[in-house]
């Protein structure tokens, strides 16, 4: 038998018209044919599809569905201000900061007690422990700041004077041509130290 009549006489064995001669050597050929044997293999497979389809039952597929649902875990009710927070972002967003900036300046005015001179001309003071002084007939040019220390003004300062948790003493020879500004309270410094990192940023 030849591939030709193998594929003729397996649409009629599927069917179940086939004698059993006929039969016997179709089953014949496909032991010897690969090419036949698959062949005949993916016929039997549409014609179990085909059969499957036509004994299709929609209640029980609805039956099915149903019961894969109700085995699926039920989703967890979304509290109510994890939605607020997904419709408002920006407001999210900024209260976040606000709280973490908070903190951190919390955490760093009740850790950080060393005492930090910022300005120019800084070989023009005198620093004796936590005192900062400015000799009379000396000059900063620019703002001058002390945190955690004494500040002893006899000279000039050309610009601003800050003193941030210490002590301010200005005497008759003293000349501030800024402003002059005492911090002595956890929130007045981290508006200072926000004022001063926005500045900062503006001017890079």
């Amino acid at each position: 038998m030849d591939c030709n009549s193998a594929v003729s006489l397996m649409h009629e064995c599927l069917d179940e018209s086939l004698s059993p001669a006929q039969k016997v050597e179709l089953k014949s050929h496909l032991v010897t044919c690969p090419d036949c044997r698959m062949r005949f293999k993916e016929l039997e497979q549409t014609e179990m599809l085909l059969f499957a389809m036509k004994h299709y039952s929609p209640s029980a597929s609805d039956e099915l569905t149903n019961r894969i649902m109700n085995a699926l875990p039920q989703p967890k009710r979304q509290q109510v201000w994890l939605k607020w927070v997904k419709g408002h972002p920006a407001l999210t967003a900024a209260a976040f900061f606000l709280v973490v900036m908070l903190f951190s300046a919390w955490n760093f005015w009740n850790q950080n007690n060393e005492m930090v001179v910022k300005g120019n001309n800084l070989d023009q003071i005198v620093i004796e422990g936590n005192t900062v002084i400015v000799p009379e007939g000396k000059s900063i040019a620019g703002d001058l700041t002390i945190e955690n220390g004494t500040a002893q003004v006899y000279g000039d300062v050309n610009g601003n004077l800050t003193v941030i948790d210490g002590q301010l003493f200005q005497a008759s020879t003293a000349h501030i041509s800024g402003q002059v500004k005492s911090i002595d309270q956890a929130l007045d410094w981290f508006w200072y130290k926000i004022t001063n990192m926005v500045n900062e940023v503006a001017y890079r």
